[in-house]
C-alpha cells in the first residue's frame, strides 16, 4: 500500500508538476500545460477531440477556449491534476469553478465529487451559489439538496446577504411549498417577503439584518406617498415582478389577527382584491363552522392539505415542559399544544382554560394535521428529523391525544416544531 501511494505521488510530481515525457502542450487562459494524451484520454472532452478526423489530433500544441467565466487557472490546474492522481482535495470556496471545469473536461468521477462537496457545505453563505451552479451544470440532487436546506432554514438564517441573493423564482417555490419551516406563523413569512423585496429592490444598503425592516417600512411608505395611495405596491412597474411570489402567501391565516391585518392594510403592498376575497372566504368558513355544523376535514385531502394549510412553527431552545397556541383563526377550535416528557400532546380547550376568541361546544371537532419535528447543527444541516405524516385527528371537547412521542435520538436542541392544520372541511370550502 505505502507503495502504490508513493507511486501516485510520483507520477503526479514527475508527469503532472514537473511534465516530463510530455507529448502535448495544453495552452488557456495565458498558462501552459506540459500533459500526456494517454492521461488526458481519461477526460471526454479530450478523448474526442484525439479520435477521428479532428485536426488537434495530430496536433502538439492546443489551445483551449474556455467559454466558461467560472472557469479560472487554478480550477483547471487542480482538473488536469486530477487526471494523475488518486485523490483530490476539494476547497468548498473553490468548489464551483471546479466544477465548471470539470464539466467542461468531462470528468465524470470529478463531477461527481464536486457534487458531494456542495451538498456537504451548504451554508446561508453558499446556498444560493451552490444551487444556481447546480442548476447550471445539471446536478439535479446538489439543487434538491440547496432547496431543502432553504425550506428548512430560510425562516431561521436569514441574513442581508443571502436575501439579496434569493432570485424571485427561488423564492416563489419556497414560499408556495407545504414543507417551508415556518416560524411562528404565516405573518412572519409576509414580514420576511417584505425585507426580501426591499433588499432586491436597493441592493445597494448595507446595514445590520436588525435595521431591514424599519428600513423597509420607511422606503415602501415613501412609495405609498408617491401612488397617493391608490394603488397597491405590488401593481406599480416596481412591484409587478414579485407579484407571483406574494401570491403564495396564505392570507387567511394572516388577516385572521387583528395585529396583523391592520400592518398588511397599512403597508398597502397587497392588490386590495387580494384582501377582499379572503375576507369573504374567511366570513363564509365561519359561518359554516358557526352555523352549518361544519366539524372539519373527514379524509385526507393531500392537495388541499398541501395548498391550503397553516402553517406555524416553534423552536425549543431547550429541553422542559412547553405549552403554547398558534394564533390564527381556528373555527371555534382552541387546540393548545404541550411538549413534555418527550411526548408532543394535543387538547380541544372547551372550557377548561380562557380563550380570547369563541369556542365550539360542538361534541366533536377534527382536524387534518401534519407535525414534523427537527433539529440542525450551526450551518443548518439536519441531525435528525421525524414526522407524523398527515393525519386526521377527532378530539372530544377537553379532551388530549399524543400525537408523539419523541425517542432520545431526537433531544437534541435547539428542537424545531413545524404544523400544517387545517380546521374546515376541504370540500365545503371548495363549494363556497
Amino acid at each position: 500500500r505505502k507503495k502504490l501511494k508513493s507511486t501516485s505521488k510520483y507520477i503526479y510530481q514527475t508527469l503532472f508538476l514537473n511534465g516530463e515525457n510530455s507529448d502535448i502542450k495544453i495552452c488557456a487562459l495565458g498558462e501552459e500545460w506540459n500533459l500526456h494524451k494517454i492521461y488526458l484520454c481519461q477526460s471526454g472532452y479530450f478523448s474526442s477531440m484525439f479520435s477521428g478526423s479532428w485536426k488537434e489530433s495530430s496536433m502538439n500544441v492546443i489551445e483551449l477556449e474556455i467559454p466558461d467565466q467560472n472557469i479560472d487557472v487554478e480550477a483547471l490546474q487542480v482538473a488536469f491534476g486530477s487526471l494523475y492522481r488518486d485523490d483530490v482535495l476539494i476547497n468548498p470556496s473553490r468548489v464551483v469553478a471546479l466544477l465548471a471545469a470539470a464539466c467542461m473536461l468531462q470528468l465524470d468521477g470529478l463531477i461527481q465529487q464536486c457534487g458531494e462537496t456542495m451538498k456537504e457545505t451548504i451554508t446561508a453563505q453558499t446556498v444560493c451559489g451552490y444551487y444556481n451552479s447546480a442548476g447550471t451544470y445539471g446536478l439535479d440532487s446538489v439543487k434538491k439538496k440547496c432547496l431543502e436546506w432553504l425550506l428548512n432554514n430560510l425562516m431561521t438564517h436569514q441574513s442581508v446577504g443571502l436575501f439579496k441573493e434569493l432570485s424571485i423564482n427561488l423564492m416563489k417555490q419556497l414560499i408556495s411549498s407545504s414543507n417551508l419551516f415556518v416560524l411562528q406563523v404565516e405573518m412572519d413569512v409576509y414580514t420576511a417577503l417584505k425585507k426580501w423585496m426591499f433588499l432586491q429592490l436597493v441592493p445597494s444598503w448595507n446595514g445590520s439584518f436588525k435595521q431591514v425592516l424599519s428600513e423597509a417600512d420607511a422606503w415602501f411608505a415613501e412609495r405609498r406617498r408617491e401612488f397617493g395611495g391608490n394603488v397597491a405596491f405590488l401593481e406599480s412597474a416596481q412591484g409587478s415582478a414579485f407579484v407571483p411570489v406574494f401570491a403564495h402567501l396564505r392570507l387567511q391565516y394572516i388577516i385572521s389577527d387583528l395585529a396583523s391585518a391592520r400592518i398588511v392594510e397599512r403597508d398597502a403592498l397587497l392588490p386590495s382584491e387580494w384582501l377582499s376575497s379572503v375576507y369573504k372566504q374567511q366570513w363564509f368558513a365561519m359561518l359554516r363552522a358557526e352555523q352549518d355544523n361544519d366539524i372539519g376535514p373527514q379524509e385526507i385531502n393531500k392537495e388541499e392539505l398541501e395548498g391550503n394549510s397553516m402553517r406555524c412553527g416553534r423552536k425549543l431552545a431547550k429541553d422542559g415542559d412547553y405549552c403554547w397556541r398558534w394564533t390564527g383563526f381556528n373555527f371555534g377550535l382552541d387546540l393548545l399544544v404541550t411538549y413534555t416528557n418527550r411526548y408532543i400532546i394535543f387538547k380541544r380547550n372547551t372550557l377548561n382554560q380562557p380563550c380570547s376568541g369563541s369556542v365550539s361546544l360542538q361534541p366533536r371537532r377534527s382536524l387534518a394535521f401534519r407535525l414534523r419535528l427537527a433539529s440542525f447543527d450551526c450551518s443548518g444541516k439536519m441531525i435528525c428529523s421525524r414526522t407524523t405524516g398527515y393525519q386526521i385527528l377527532t378530539l372530544e371537547k377537553d379532551q388530549e391525544q399524543i400525537v408523539m412521542n419523541l425517542d432520545s435520538r431526537l433531544l437534541t436542541f435547539p428542537l424545531y416544531i413545524c404544523c400544517n392544520f387545517l380546521y374546515t372541511s376541504p370540500e365545503k370550502r371548495a363549494d363556497s
